[in-house]
């Protein structure tokens, strides 16, 4: 047996923090810091230390080592905290939502939003809505293309960037489902705050991974632009919530009084029907899941369809399961996707290629033994997403776009932490199963409706900016289907979907 290795023989990329900080501001390096880590393991092994500026890690990428820091995570796992985000709370004296919190604080509120975001019972209460969404997105589109579209009746095509709709349906999905109502996104203008909302969680998220390396006293004190940039986007996006929380709160007043039991009114309802959340508290958590739930979901699909479309054999096949489930289902959209799994593993395949979060952290709370190397409690540890989605080591033929691979098609498919786009254990993240079956119901009903073509099939440039995604959106051709069966029309106003209409230049700056 190999005696163990002491820490400070771990592999380095350099252990002046600074100069390495330097080096990525001066070589643009922090947008492409998933590229870094891939070619880091690829020079250094399987682990190596980072240091970037008051920040250092150690990088782990493959599943043996990640099972052994899912053990050694204990009862309260803590994850690398985004100062910049936990000082923008307490300059303006926000509650903290439970992303920011640790230990027992943390604890207890994530046992209580579980309850609504996580456990099936919640799932089934939210599924109708996000199909309502979803429905209502496909029913819109295939109004415009065949209006506005070109070839023969029965077969409209229209090519366009879906990425604008997509963060519109992503905002309309998650205020449905946070605050029971909808807030008109699909229609010819949509609302100018709204726009705004999208527009800061872009400039949130841009303005986050330069800021994470500097000490936290320096960001108190910080009035260059890049602080008064990402203080501004959190102040629009802690305003945006604020309206809808204020709004939704009169409406269950009214409610109450009114008599709308049995209906449900949206996750915030549910908090608030509790009473175990302070109003302060449900806030912050809200506000926090806002934040989380646009991007994390719409730059996802963005990557969803591109694949999707340059794979026709796979696409073929994921839509003769989602047609046979669908009929079988008579509508019902629980049936629908427990009957397609290759819905959920082209989820599962779109994250393995380009997780939206290219790290997942914890802080070990005993020693534990990484590659034969040493690594003391209280290191910070990281679990690089890009790197093991595209491991030879890892998957077979990892370039391959293929979703069989999850439902148990291909050889060594049921090993663990290998799909680890939303975390692990009991500090994964709290959207998930919004964002899972959001993603899994959209999809569904695209392939009903439409063949997804591209014109070219080169891989995708990425870029990070605290998540990953395509440096131009991919323009996608849109060619109507005869589905055996319409879609449902929404209980909602008629929509109309304005493909066209750019939501800010910013957003795919």
């Amino acid at each position: 047996m190999r005696a163990v290795r002491d820490f400070w023989e771990i592999p380095h990329t350099g252990s002046n923090g600074w100069i390495n900080l330097m080096r990525f501001w001066r070589e643009g390096r922090f947008s492409l810091l998933h590229k870094h880590m891939e070619n880091s393991f690829r020079r250094l092994g399987p682990i190596y230390r980072e240091y970037l500026g008051s920040q250092s890690s150690v990088n782990i990428m493959l599943p043996t080592d990640t099972g052994e820091l899912f053990r050694s995570e204990g009862l309260h796992p803590r994850r690398m905290t985004l100062q910049p985000w936990a000082t923008h709370r307490e300059t303006r004296r926000h509650s903290k939502g439970i992303f920011l919190k640790n230990g027992t604080e943390w604890r207890s509120d994530r046992l209580l939003l579980n309850k609504e975001v996580m456990l099936s019972s919640a799932v089934r209460r939210f599924l109708p809505l996000l199909d309502d969404v979803a429905q209502d997105f496909c029913r819109s589109l295939r109004q415009r293309v065949e209006v506005g579209g070109a070839g023969e009746t029965g077969q409209r095509r229209m090519t366009l960037d879906p990425s604008p709709d997509l963060f519109r349906f992503a905002l309309e999905a998650s205020c449905h489902v946070l605050y029971g109502e909808r807030i008109g996104l699909f229609s010819s203008s949509p609302s100018e705050e709204s726009e705004r909302f999208i527009w800061a969680v872009e400039q949130m998220l841009a303005t986050t991974p330069p800021l994470l390396y500097l000490p936290p006293r320096l960001l108190l004190h910080l009035h260059a632009p890049l602080w008064t940039q990402h203080a501004t986007a959190w102040d629009h996006i802690f305003a945006h919530a604020e309206a809808r929380i204020q709004r939704g709160y009169q409406h269950l007043q009214k409610g109450a009084s009114g008599g709308s039991e049995g209906r449900f009114r949206g996750v915030l309802g549910q908090l608030i029907d509790a009473g175990q959340l302070s109003l302060e508290l449900i806030r912050a958590n809200i506000t926090e899941l806002m934040a989380g739930g646009v991007d994390t979901t719409a730059v996802p699909l963005q990557f969803a369809l591109f694949e999707l479309a340059r794979n026709p054999d796979v696409q073929e096949r994921v839509r003769a399961q989602v047609l046979s489930s669908w009929q079988q289902a008579s509508g019902n959209p629980q049936k629908a996707l427990q009957g397609a799994p290759l819905l959920k593993g082209t989820v599962k395949e779109t994250l393995r290629l380009y997780p939206v979060g290219i790290t997942v952290q914890r802080y070990p709370v005993r020693d534990i033994v990484l590659q034969n190397y040493h690594v003391p409690a209280g290191t910070l540890v990281q679990v690089c997403l890009y790197p093991l989605g595209r491991s030879h080591e890892v998957f077979e033929s990892p370039e391959r776009f293929e979703p069989g691979r999850w439902t148990g098609a291909e050889p060594g498919s049921g090993a663990g932490f290998r799909s680890l786009a939303f975390g692990f254990g009991s500090r994964q993240c709290v959207g998930r199963r919004i964002a899972e079956n959001e993603m899994q119901l959209l999809l569904l009903h695209i392939l009903r409706n439409f063949r997804l073509t591209v014109s070219s099939t080169e891989d995708l440039n990425t870029k990070y900016t605290l998540i990953l995604q395509p440096e131009s959106p991919p323009r996608i051709t849109f060619t109507t289907l005869s589905p055996k069966q319409p879609i449902n029309q929404s209980i909602n106003q008629p929509i109309n979907l304005s493909i066209n209409q750019p939501i800010n230049q910013s957003i795919n700056q």
